[in-house]
């Protein structure tokens, strides 16, 4: 199926490739030109172009420029994490950078704005992530990258950092009151009819009874006074909630003692529970105790800036005791039994005993969350759900399977194959959620072409050397 792309044609099959390479490329040029005749340098007559050239300037959008060593550094940092640029061209990745730029320019020409604490905040998950590939020696990042220290590479990996959030805040602004009717999926379907249907893969319906090891009253109670202790301590003796974070918090942001992302309450994140606590505290205070599906939390409220909190948090999970354990074990074996020998259904075995409310009503189905259906297509399943139920036949339940989530330290689960559909041309009843993601798709493409068009007519625009001579979608050399 050939769908619109309207600003490259390697927008959609290219884009986790594109997008892996401009995340982790720190050297994208993001130097801004704050005088008018540093533009018109670029120019000049030929005498002069090869100065430009020399600077290594490829393009101008806006008030930013792009480098020629930005394209190749992207180039060479996919490779260098083991990417295959397969038939995607030097000019192709050239316009996705121009189209990156373009975002950012026009959303601060609309005056949007990025948090520049939660910009920060990703930086040091960002190196984390990039070091292993240079055996976690920071003197040789840094030599690659070509920077003198450490506090260099982290400036330069916030602009990247804010460059990009401008541009993804630009795109969702553009595409925010975009909606589609049935009718239009109908139309869009009739069309696809015409010159081709899509055909999807082999798709499988997949359900799951989940048990849950119960947490007693008495480990419950004893995380609460732990967390009342630390309240105590710091209120009272000036303890440090940070420190106590750091050493006792049960959760990733221990080790930045605590710290989550700003919270915003236009655009709230967090659980619920652990929203109705932090929007509820003055500047400066700490909660009480209080449970979220996660465990139980303290929250330290640090600053209140307009409609963004900045919050620290210590979370701790009661304990599971060996018994609680052994029991939700024996439950699930004794439920299994019941299916296999016929005394229930699945279905039914999941909505009496399973503990996972997102799926128990529903038999234990399990709802595709790109799709909202009930439908995974195999190739595009996830890794852990395939590994689980590669080898069962139709309707054949798996063994009790162990396992663990973000909720839960330990539970036990049985998954079963309700449905497999084989591989099939788009059906309209059958497909309709698919084909409206894809109606809807096209949708944005087209208010992005049209976007871009007027914007690039509207920005100055400069290409240089090689880069003239591609074939882009979009009329960035703004030709007639």
């Amino acid at each position: 199926m050939l769908l619109k792309t309207n600003n490259s044609k390697f927008m959609i099959k290219e884009v986790a490739l594109l997008v892996f390479a401009l995340f982790f490329n720190f050297s994208l040029g993001q130097e801004i030109i704050k005088e008018e005749k540093k533009i018109a340098s670029l120019n000049k007559p030929k005498s002069d172009s090869n100065r430009v050239k020399a600077d290594g300037v490829a393009a101008v959008v806006g008030g930013n420029i792009i480098l020629e060593s930005d394209l190749d550094r992207s180039i060479a940092q996919i490779k260098a994490q083991g990417g295959d640029l397969g038939e995607t061209t030097r000019c192709q990745l050239f316009g996705k950078i121009l189209e990156d730029k373009l975002y950012a320019h026009q959303a601060v020409q609309d005056s949007i704005t990025v948090n520049e604490l939660q910009i920060r905040s990703q930086i040091d998950q960002q190196i984390e992530g990039i070091l292993p590939n240079f055996n976690g020696s920071m003197a040789d990042l840094l030599k690659y990258y070509k920077k003198n220290s450490e506090d260099e590479l982290r400036e330069e990996i916030y602009e990247i950092n804010k460059s990009t959030s401008l541009a993804n805040q630009m795109q969702e602004k553009i595409l925010a009151d975009i909606e589609i009717t049935p009718e239009e999926v109908r139309q869009f379907y009739n069309n696809l009819k015409k010159e081709g249907l899509p055909t999807f893969g082999v798709e499988l319906n997949v359900a799951e009874i989940v048990v849950i090891p119960e947490v007693t009253e008495a480990s419950k109670q004893e995380v609460i006074n732990k967390l009342k202790e630390y309240k105590r301590d710091i209120e009272e003796n000036g303890a440090s909630f940070t420190t106590k974070a750091l050493f006792y918090s049960q959760d990733g942001s221990k080790v930045d003692g605590g710290k989550l992302p700003t919270m915003n309450r236009k655009r709230p994140r967090m659980v619920k529970e652990f929203r109705d606590v932090a929007f509820s505290l003055r500047e400066g205070e700490i909660s009480e105790p209080f449970e979220s599906p996660f465990g139980y939390h303290i929250v330290f409220l640090e600053k209140i800036r307009g409609q963004e909190y900045d919050v620290r948090h210590i979370l701790l999970r009661p304990e599971i005791t060996q018994d609680a354990i052994e029991k939700a074990k024996k439950e699930i074996d004794e439920v299994r039994a019941k299916i296999t020998d016929g005394s229930i259904s699945f279905a039914d075995a999941a909505r009496e005993f399973s503990d996972r409310k997102e799926t128990k009503f529903e038999g234990g189905k399990l709802i595709n969350p790109v799709t909202q259906d009930f439908n995974f297509e195999l190739t595009k399943m996830d890794t852990d759900i395939y590994t689980q139920i590669q080898d069962l036949k139709d309707n054949e339940i798996s063994d009790v399977i162990q396992d663990q989530d973000r909720e839960n330290p330990i539970f036990f689960k049985l998954v079963t194959v309700t449905d497999r559909i084989d591989e099939h041309e788009a059906d309209f009843a059958r497909d309709y959620l698919k084909i409206k993601r894809l109606a809807l798709q096209n949708k944005h493409f087209d208010a992005i072409g049209k976007w871009q068009k007027e914007t690039i007519e509207s920005t100055f625009i400069k290409i240089n050397g090689e880069y003239r001579d591609c074939e882009f979608t979009s009329n960035w050399l703004k030709k007639e």
